[in-house]
């Protein structure tokens, strides 16, 4: 009787193993730094919702999560940049982007001395072209005027990988310069002309906190949490303005027919307080299922992002979605095998 009694319990044990191994739910993911303090947040918050769901996301740069979910080898990707057409024609995989969140990228900047600091899209390009070497030049101190500018050099700083924010970045440079769209132009790893690379937000964020004279780009949540000064930007309405959720609303309000496939730039957008180094980022999704047993999972997440998750963007100071452009999304994530 006891022996049966043990049986029958090790039997019992080892269907509720194999029945929770069986619901373990494990999504990789790899892509974008731009938004990782908000996938981080969103994936922690899903996953302790949802027992046995795993989220493995790893914050390797735009460029290596498109090459990655292109070669299969995650369940999705994420990027700071529309895919191209040469870029989507080539994945060995269909993949479908799908717009998460609005943010921003901001000129950080270590000058001894001054705290306040104005760009126009002409001068930050002829700093990273290199024609503009000292902070006490003509140009920026027409940007800035009574401000008390020194003759020091200036120590140019730049993302060594693939990323999406340096995409963002020279996708506004390209837009406001004839000369860096006809040299450098847009990409995720330009041929910058000048300056030190530093890998992902922290490594140029160090070049710029330990180089007197260093400026660099970040994106607006890594400036703010790591309490970084940065500049303002002339936009195209003219207007100073500095990056900031209520700027990054007004760029993404400025598209009025928003393409089928979600893939549109808004860096130096019409508005009068529109912030002009804006994006949208995107999370890219394979149109067939990587690992059909995740599928279900990997669709209710996304459905949780648009519909729970984006009350939680502002106060990672991310902007999010427009409610028009959510629902849009929605019936694309239902859409979804």
């Amino acid at each position: 009787m006891e022996r049966t009694v043990k049986k029958t319990l090790v039997a019992v044990v080892t269907l509720v193993l194999a029945l929770s191994t069986a619901q373990a739910q494990k999504l990789t993911g790899a892509g974008a730094t731009f938004p990782y303090p908000i996938y981080s947040k969103w994936f922690s918050e899903y996953s302790a919702a949802h027992p046995g769901v795993e989220i493995n996301y790893q914050s390797i740069g735009s460029g290596g999560g498109i090459r990655q979910v292109s070669s299969g080898l995650v369940d999705f990707g994420a990027s700071d940049m529309p895919m191209t057409d040469e870029a989507l024609s080539s994945s060995k995989i269909k993949l479908i982007h799908i717009p998460t969140v609005l943010g921003a990228v901001v000129p950080v900047f270590n000058v001894p001395g001054v705290s306040d600091l104005r760009f126009s899209g002409s001068t930050l390009a002829d700093i990273y072209l290199g024609k503009i070497t000292n902070w006490n030049d003509a140009s920026i101190a027409k940007d800035n005027p009574g401000a008390k500018l020194p003759d020091q050099k200036i120590s140019v700083v730049h993302r060594s990988d693939g990323s999406g924010t340096s995409f963002i970045f020279t996708d506004y440079l390209s837009k406001v310069s004839k000369d860096w769209a006809g040299g450098p132009g847009k990409g995720s790893s330009p041929g910058w002309p000048t300056g030190v690379g530093g890998k992902g937000n922290e490594g140029v964020a160090g070049f710029v906190r330990q180089i007197p004279g260093a400026i660099g780009y970040v994106e607006l949540i890594y400036a703010l949490q790591n309490k970084m000064t940065f500049g303002a930007i002339k936009n195209a309405s003219g207007n100073w303005v500095k990056g900031s959720i209520a700027g990054v609303t007004e760029a993404g309000a400025s598209v009025k027919n928003m393409p089928a496939d979600y893939r549109v730039s808004i860096t130096n957008a019409p508005g009068a307080d529109a912030y002009p180094i804006s994006s949208f980022t995107y999370l890219l999704i394979p149109a067939k299922p990587i690992n059909p047993a995740n599928q279900k999972t990997l669709k209710d997440m996304l459905n949780w992002i648009v519909t729970s998750g984006e009350s939680e963007v502002s106060s990672l100071s991310y902007a999010p979605l427009p409610s028009t452009l959510a629902a849009k999304v929605l019936k694309t994530i239902y859409a979804l095998p």
